[in-house]
């Protein structure tokens, strides 16, 4: 008989084919769900944001381990009515699980459960599903489970010196909450348990089939063989339509060329079905002219790279606030001569802080030596860069007017991608510069980079900037963040360039 653990059955409500490769096919599974560096930094934030957590429980034992002498060692403390317990294991009707705090109160009689997370918020559909698992286990055992809570991290709390933790954390009781579904849960235990047990692997498809891309789980191309890499579930926004998916799904319609006419898609959703259908590039000249006649020389090209961290590390920070630790900056001075076929000369600026303090100021600094008081500063995804300069800001007030002259003069060149002023069946929907950059310019490939995505490239300024490493892989490191940051500034100028050039012809 399998035993369903707390994190499988989760895994069970989002994919149950997943979750069943996964405990009978683990070789399929740990290939196609193999972990990048950034999702391997997300488990030890969770553990680092445990830990800290702990600290607000000093009487606390901690249970190591989930084999059967934790068990028994977890046994004993409640059998002694121990106060205090971290990660006791518990056991039950083939269900499996710890518990992040598990309280005894004397007053109250019973137990209560808090369940730590790395989150700013309550997530409803998985943290609420998560305690009702843990709650119902502990019933089976005859314990009395009298309140349910959730710690989370603060939004509101801002660093200032050394971390105050009972801040830091907010503990709500979801009691009410959580004892609706409990019910509810109890009986997908049993269904869960039931389609598991069985080591005959499911025939047919995974039920991601009726869900976005993004939304796929790790095993979808081995359950799903009849879906092309391009496929519906690429369509721009698709998974906001479940009415939508369900019916080409149902139809057994999976390719974009045999979508019907009669299928109700967005002007959005049916530029980019027509572009991939009829092999054509949409361009509206007209349109992106509109957006280019107001860019002022000189222009800036300008890319933050950040790193997110879940415990604020400086003072003035908050959870998860982005930490900006590198920029890069490519200006063109005058427009391009294109009668004599030369370019203006193209100028490069970058920063990297590679100490373990914060980058703010000498960012600023050396970006304020940079960009003058007149010109566009062009940039890709205008929302985020705008949101770093107003932090930065806010953080060091000497340079407000500086931020606030850079925002009021942004220009978001993902606009013309977005707005569908240009597009192209290789985009496949995104405007993402990583799928725009190789169909314009072609010669340009982040594949030949080290680092080829900003979850990378943040953890490794984690690496350079906090840890003790041996100074060669430092300098590897930080040339290969000065590379990858360098091109995505010298992207934007390429593609900017090949757009005017459009406009010229």
């Amino acid at each position: 008989m399998t035993t369903i653990s707390k994190s499988n059955y989760l895994l069970y409500r989002e994919c149950k084919k997943n979750v069943w490769l996964k405990i009978y096919r683990p070789d399929i599974y740990k290939e196609q769900s193999k972990l990048s560096e950034f999702e391997e930094a997300i488990i030890e934030t969770g553990n680092e944001v445990e830990l800290l957590a702990r600290k607000l429980f000093p009487t606390g034992i901690l249970i190591e381990g989930i084999g059967e002498k934790a068990q028994e060692l977890t046994q004993q403390y409640i059998d002694k009515k121990e106060s205090i317990l971290f990660q006791p294991i518990f056991v039950k009707s083939d269900f499996l699980a710890a518990v992040d705090v598990l309280e005894y109160d004397k007053q109250i009689g019973g137990y209560i459960i808090s369940e730590i997370k790395a989150t700013n918020q309550i997530k409803e559909k998985k943290h609420f599903y998560d305690l009702a698992f843990q709650v119902n286990l502990l019933r089976k055992l005859d314990l009395d489970v009298k309140k349910i809570k959730i710690m989370h991290l603060n939004s509101e709390y801002t660093r200032s010196g050394e971390l105050d933790l009972k801040n830091l954390f907010l503990i709500e009781d979801v009691t009410e909450s959580v004892e609706k579904i409990v019910d509810e849960v109890n009986e997908e235990m049993d269904m869960a348990l039931e389609y598991l047990s069985s080591d005959i692997e499911p025939e047919g498809p995974c039920s991601c089939l009726y869900k976005s891309r993004n939304n796929h789980c790790p095993t979808f191309c081995y359950s799903n063989p009849c879906v092309p890499k391009y496929s519906i579930h690429d369509i721009a926004r698709i998974g906001n339509s479940k009415k939508k998916i369900q019916q080409l799904v149902d139809a057994n319609i999976f390719c974009i060329d045999e979508i019907p006419e009669d299928i109700k898609l967005t002007d959005i959703q049916r530029n980019q079905v027509e572009s991939f259908v009829f092999d054509k590039i949409m361009v509206e000249k007209e349109s992106i002219a509109r957006e280019l006649e107001n860019l002022i020389f000189p222009l800036y090209f300008l890319d933050y790279e950040t790193c997110p961290t879940a415990v604020p590390r400086f003072d003035s920070y908050s959870p998860y606030q982005q930490i900006p630790f590198q920029y890069s900056l490519h200006k063109l001075v005058a427009p391009i001569r294109q009668d004599q076929g030369v370019l203006a000369k193209l100028e490069h600026f970058e920063f990297l802080h590679t100490k373990p303090s914060d980058p703010s100021r000498a960012l600023a600094e050396t970006l304020q030596e940079h960009i003058g008081n007149v010109g566009t500063i062009i940039v890709w995804n205008k929302k985020f860069e705008c949101k770093m300069n107003k932090e930065l800001a806010e953080r060091l007030p000497e340079f407000k007017l500086f931020m606030e002259s850079i925002n009021s003069r942004i220009y978001d060149l993902m606009d013309i991608f977005s707005k569908q002023h240009y597009v192209h069946k290789d985009f496949k929907g995104s405007t993402s510069i990583k799928r725009v950059l190789p169909v314009l310019a072609p010669e340009l490939s982040y594949k030949d980079l080290c680092i080829q995505e900003g979850g990378t490239a943040s953890q490794s300024w984690d690496k350079i900037a906090l840890n003790s490493i041996p100074k060669e892989e430092k300098d590897k490191i930080t040339k290969d963040l000065l590379a990858y940051c360098k091109l995505d500034t010298y992207a934007m100028y390429a593609i900017w360039r090949k757009i005017n050039n459009l406009l010229i012809k």
